[in-house]
């Protein structure tokens, strides 16, 4: 905000500085101008010299020339001049400069009061509602999800603190059922560990009775070995449970079902990623396709198809991403592909679990969800996606159906 007022503050100064110096040039102009009647004076005196007469149409400045009696009696502005040894009063009028110095004084002023209009509009309507989010985005990160944001009716704004409270409130959504998620598995973990605890002390106690001896009937033995056994087997299914419940999904997926133009979404993608690329010097190239109706949430789609750039630019060789499109079965294929592909055949069927990274990861930042969120989200939108490793390419291909 301080540094808008400065601004402020630095463009009226600069303009009325403008406008003073574009006065004293006008009253310069305007001294030179009033001047002009000597010129005229002057050439009129030569032409009487030699002509004896002058032609009044070419001193607009000289009113009237006089001699004789009372030479020097007028109530007009006059200058005396000798032309062939005699004497002449030349009256002459001055220019009136003063109504356009006022004039252009006028519409600098007008000029000046916008200029303030609109820094005061654009301090009220857009810096203002500006600064009062200042702190929200910090907040945010820091947690704070109760930091209050000012209700905005301002077109330039309102949208903007609207989007923010449903971000608010997202967040809060999902930390909520993250720590709801989190209490059932520790509930969960915490049940399962203490319903191990009886089928381990029986086979404890059946272990221990075996290794000393106790039982002496065989039958007696063979009881106590088929209950180790079958409290082993409790045992597992407990391990099973919890195994299970450690591979929940640990995210939600929500995917509003619709019908959306493969062009909007692709010039979507074109205008995130093409600048970006160009300024990286990775070709990017989108083949030609025929413009359809997809069945699908065209957020989530266009979701998916950044993260496979993403993971295109991060694990490719950064020579070359495009994207091809096919039809099939009454579905449009979107394969984004990259060059400089290192990811072993082998590892295509894990890749698209959650937290899975691949052997060409090496000192990459990433958490392995990319590719399992474009799973779940193709999934839930009826579709599917899978990837190939051709000629040394890594190719992934996104199934939408058709509308």
């Amino acid at each position: 905000m301080n540094a808008f007022r400065r601004l402020c503050i630095a463009a009226a100064a600069i303009f009325l500085i403008l406008s003073a110096v574009l006065d004293i040039i006008m009253l310069q102009d305007r001294k030179y101008a009033d001047g002009q009647y000597r010129v005229e004076a002057k050439r009129l005196a030569d032409e009487i010299a030699e002509t004896g007469s002058y032609d009044p149409a070419g001193y607009p400045h000289i009113t009237g020339v006089y001699t004789g009696g009372d030479l020097y009696q007028s109530d007009e502005h006059y200058v005396i001049i000798e032309a062939g040894g005699t004497l002449y009063r030349v009256e002459y009028t001055l220019g009136s400069g003063h109504g356009f110095l006022i004039a252009v004084n006028g519409i600098l002023g007008i000029l000046f009061l916008l200029l303030c209009g609109v820094f005061a509009y654009l301090w009220r309507n857009v810096i203002k509602p500006f600064g009062s989010l200042n702190d929200v985005p910090q907040e945010l990160a820091r947690g704070n999800l109760a930091v209050p944001i000012p209700e905005q009716k301002s077109r330039y704004f309102g949208k903007f603190t609207w989007g923010v409270n449903l971000l608010r409130e997202k967040i809060e959504d999902d930390r909520q059922k993250e720590l709801s998620m989190q209490r059932d598995k520790k509930l969960l973990l915490l049940s399962l560990s203490h319903d191990i605890k009886t089928p381990l002390s029986a086979i404890k106690l059946n272990a221990k009775a075996l290794a000393k001896g106790i039982y002496s009937d065989e039958e007696k033995r063979r009881s106590a070995a088929e209950s180790i056994n079958i409290r082993a087997d409790e045992i597992e299914h407990f391990v099973s449970e919890i195994t299970r419940a450690a591979s929940e999904d640990f995210m939600s997926f929500e995917v509003t079902k619709g019908e959306a133009f493969l062009s909007q979404i692709i010039t979507k993608i074109h205008a995130r990623y093409a600048p970006q690329l160009d300024i990286s010097g990775t070709e990017f190239v989108i083949h030609n396709y025929d413009d359809c109706i997809l069945s699908c949430d065209a957020d989530r789609l266009a979701e998916c198809l950044q993260n496979l750039i993403e993971n295109a630019m991060k694990y490719g060789d950064g020579k070359r991403i495009e994207i091809g499109f096919d039809k099939m079965d009454g579905c449009e294929l979107i394969t984004v592909t990259n060059t400089g592909c290192t990811l072993e055949e082998k590892e295509l069927p894990q890749i698209f679990g959650s937290f899975h990274r691949g052997s060409n990861s090496d000192k990459i930042q990433g958490n392995g969800l990319g590719l399992f969120i474009c799973k779940r989200l193709m999934s839930l939108m009826g579709g599917e996606v899978y990837a190939e490793i051709r000629d040394g390419c890594f190719c992934v291909t996104l199934v939408v159906k058709l509308a």
